[in-house]
């Protein structure tokens, strides 16, 4: 046992090391990217290499954001759609290569971009003098002239211009030029509020959380027009840039130079008002239609997101029962070294937020292993995280052991492993079981934070309908339900179990 534990330690060792080297040159997942100065830039010149030797043109967004880009459900399935999507499609066709959407929380693309998750930000993004210190853009590609306050139809009286938003309370999603707007030139009194999804800004706007919501103009109206209780306001806050532009990692000339011939055949031939805002308006009348939202037609897209969230938990579960007993067994160790490692992973893991820990793995060490898929970062993130709570329940466990057994097993000639294995350990775990089946069902919820990366669990394909459907508030509450159900029958299950262990013990 003591063998198996050093040469663990001497892993974690190296790890840790890899680790160090990555917070030193990766991204902070929660500063900006525009003002880390310490992420390892993707290099010159290389990104339309990779394009064109994977064959597919890997294009980030944020698809809540329509006509621009947002989800159809096409048979059951999640399509995405909207005038950016087009955009897309025709710039991937150009380089002969296939499209691959990548959706994620708005405010997470620019760090994305910077660590090569995503070849390129399509997402009605604007240039701004910040965000060029990061990255480089395309030329406009679409101009908005106006921004708008989205308010509740109710009080279109008490809203009529932008100067009686001063002292209120106004929404903007989270890394938006808007939200930029607003805090630098805001109203005397404005208070800014920023999420990372319209669809929770508009749910907030309904509910009285917000007493209105600042959007791009396109943006505004396609809601306004799907929506009859929402009512539009002009916004004459001052603006520094306008327009949209294809975000590319710095040192890119040869892709930024495609894009934008892209650009320009799209603008020469009227593309974007001949075809691709058309097509955008006729997949929002459709999926706007009554006998499209009904809830019924998204049975699958909440199946899929519960199959993810099964597959999080059980992996995850896995991984912090392995990582738990071996942490335990080291804190509990007489060797210094083992024993100030296992402190350190505990106290650190359970330290730091889980999200924060799961937008590093991802963007971090994820630079660091190409191609890490975001649905391993986000397993082994949380695997991580639960195997320091796990860690300190099973030493718990073992402490609760008296150790009257451990000096019997010893004299009965039991090796220290053997002791562990027959004798403590099945003690330990019968009295840690209900701490242990807690942490179960904890995990459970908590995988919905990988959405923020773009795993599609359950909250992210909540998030899909909701943009889908124009309806914030019933996705959630299906959602809701469906947690609801799963964390009650693994209750009955564990508690089962529980009984079974009770039940052998008192007749052995």
């Amino acid at each position: 046992m003591k063998k198996l534990i050093k040469i663990f330690s001497v892993l974690l060792l190296l790890v840790s090391a890899v680790v160090t080297g990555a917070l030193a040159t990766g991204p902070a997942a929660t500063v900006s990217a525009a003002s880390s100065k310490n992420v390892k830039k993707v290099a010159s010149g290389t990104v339309l290499k990779k394009i064109k030797k994977s064959g597919k043109l890997v294009v980030g967004l944020s698809a809540d954001y329509p006509p621009l880009e947002f989800t159809k459900n096409v048979n059951g399935k999640n399509k995405y759609v909207g005038v950016d999507i087009e955009l897309s499609k025709q710039i991937a066709k150009d380089l002969g290569v296939k499209c691959e959407i990548k959706n994620m929380d708005f405010d997470s693309l620019l760090v994305a971009l910077e660590t090569g998750k995503i070849d390129v930000i399509i997402s009605g993004m604007t240039p701004t003098a910040e965000r060029k210190k990061s990255i480089d853009f395309s030329k406009i590609y679409y101009a908005e002239k106006n921004d708008y306050f989205v308010i509740n139809k109710a009080d279109k009286g008490k809203y009529k211009k932008t100067s009686d938003f001063k002292g209120k309370t106004v929404g903007a999603q989270t890394g938006s030029l808007q939200y930029t707007v607003m805090k630098k030139h805001g109203l005397p009194g404005m208070k800014v509020k920023g999420l990372a999804k319209i669809s929770s800004l508009l749910m907030g706007l309904k509910s009285g959380k917000f007493d209105g919501v600042l959007l791009g103009e396109l943006n505004a109206k396609t809601y306004a027009m799907n929506d009859s209780s929402l009512a539009l306001v002009k916004s004459t806050l001052k603006q520094d840039q306008m327009g949209n532009a294809v975000g590319v990692a710095k040192g890119q000339k040869d892709l930024v130079a495609a894009i934008n011939k892209t650009i320009d055949k799209c603008q020469d031939k009227d593309l974007f008002n001949k075809k691709f805002i058309p097509a955008a308006a006729k997949d929002m009348k459709t999926a706007t239609k009554k006998s499209n939202n009904s809830m019924t037609k998204y049975t699958s897209y909440f199946v899929t997101g519960l199959e993810y969230t099964m597959i999080i938990t059980i992996c995850s579960v896995l991984i912090g029962l392995v990582l738990g007993v071996i942490f335990a067994l080291m804190r509990l160790s007489s060797n210094k070294l083992l024993h100030a490692i296992a402190v350190c992973y505990i106290e650190f893991l359970r330290g730091t937020p889980e999200m924060v820990q799961i937008m590093f793995v991802y963007f971090g060490i994820g630079m660091l292993v190409k191609n890490l898929p975001a649905l391993v970062a986000g397993i082994i993130a949380i695997g991580l995280n639960s195997g320091a709570y796990v860690a300190e329940d099973i030493r718990s466990g073992i402490n609760s052991v008296n150790i009257g057994q451990t000096e019997a097993a010893r004299s009965l000639g039991l090796s220290q492993a053997m002791t562990y294995r027959y004798v403590i350990f099945p003690q330990a775990f019968k009295n840690i079981w209900p701490a242990l089946g807690n942490e179960f069902i904890t995990l459970t919820k908590d995988s919905s934070l990988v959405s923020t990366i773009g795993v599609g669990e359950l909250m992210y394909q909540t998030g899909l309908v909701q943009t889908a459907t124009y309806r914030g508030v019933m996705p959630l509450f299906i959602t809701m339900c469906i947690y609801f159900v799963l964390t009650f029958l693994l209750t009955r299950l564990l508690n089962f179990l529980e009984r079974k262990m009770n039940l052998s013990s008192s007749r052995a």
